[in-house]
């Protein structure tokens, strides 16, 4: 049985790596960024410091 997969890009830059993600069942976006040896993962948050997350319609919406 195959499991549909939880995240999904929404972003990416050619320079580097710096890629949106987005969790399929909550709707929140995240940023990640690598580079050399390292990379990290952060909340994308808003203007009023609150995690973005997407409409309804977009969560629905497949990899790029």
């Amino acid at each position: 049985m195959k499991k549909d997969k939880r995240f999904v890009r929404v972003y990416s830059q050619s320079m580097g790596t710096m890629e949106i993600w987005m969790d399929k069942e909550t709707g929140v976006h995240y940023l990640y960024r690598s580079g050399g040896y390292g990379g990290g993962l952060a909340v994308l948050l808003d203007e009023n410091g609150k995690p973005v997350v997407a409409p309804k319609e977009t969560e629905q919406a497949g990899e790029m």
